[in-house]
């Protein structure tokens, strides 16, 4: 191991030394120079997204790749920061090491900690190190992000501290309940404000009830996304092989290409 973790470390130091080159005032890349903190964040973003596309395609070499870009972003905002005199890169390191071991007692310092506790005590050292800075524990989720983890987040929070549904159906009643008056504010006219807040509680709704099937609602979408462009993409070949066009098709003949897309990839399936 100590050889392998020699590698490592010296592949991590060609890294950071590349970074700094790229940065370097007189010598170093025009459009890594004028970059900062603000300007590198939607591509630190649009890279994290990559890797999810990757893993959700199973492309393993895409994976080990958008893994690496990740990286780069990581180090650059480390270098960043380094430039200013905030932190270091090896700050950084040190500061998830230890935050790992910190919220991980069961591993590291031999505690005996039930499987169904863990998040409940990941939370509550979250907490402590905010310490007073933090007045609620909703503080803790940030609200520059997408909506839909926004929400996946705040209702982990509240769990964490026990407001909760104990089983599935109340959740399910919940998303009943909300759909109920979704469909009672849309019969009304004149009402598009209210008509969207219902429709936010719907989605709330469904987010809250996937994670008490412990499915991540984002990951759920992006299946749902990738079924629906497939099953237009079938529909579009189709009709082309035809010699036809979606524009040109009738709604009844675009559904019935619609159920065949379906039934094809059911059959694929099993």
């Amino acid at each position: 191991m100590p050889n392998r973790n020699n590698a490592l470390k010296s592949e991590m130091d060609k890294l950071l030394t590349i970074m700094a080159r790229l940065r370097e005032p007189e010598k170093g890349c025009p459009w890594d120079l004028e970059q900062n903190f603000e300007t590198i964040a939607p591509y630190t973003l649009e890279e994290a997204y990559e890797v999810v596309e990757a893993i959700q395609q199973k492309d393993m070499t895409a994976l080990k790749d958008e893994l690496g870009d990740l990286l780069f972003h990581v180090v650059f905002h480390a270098r960043l920061a380094e430039e200013e005199k905030l932190f270091t890169f090896d700050d950084v390191v040190t500061g998830i090491c230890d935050k790992l071991t910190r919220r991980h007692p069961h591993v590291f310092d031999g505690k005996t900690i039930a499987k169904e506790d863990l998040a409940k005590q990941w939370e509550e050292a979250k907490r402590k190190e905010k310490g007073a800075a933090s007045q609620s524990i909703l503080d803790q989720v940030s609200a520059n992000q997408p909506a839909m983890s926004q929400a996946y987040k705040l209702q982990k929070k509240v769990a964490s501290v026990g407001f909760d549904w104990q089983s599935l159906e109340p959740v399910i009643e919940k998303l009943d309940e909300e759909i109920s008056e979704l469909k009672d504010e849309i019969k009304l006219q004149e009402n598009h404000q209210r008509v969207e807040e219902e429709l936010g509680d719907v989605l709330f709704s469904c987010i809250n009830l996937a994670r008490h099937l412990d499915i991540n609602p984002e990951w759920s979408l992006r299946q749902a996304n990738k079924r629906f462009s497939g099953r237009f993409s079938y529909i579009e070949h189709a009709l082309k092989q035809r010699g036809l066009s979606v524009e040109g098709s009738s709604l009844e003949d675009l559904g019935r290409l619609w159920e065949e897309a379906k039934r094809k990839r059911s059959t694929t399936e099993t």
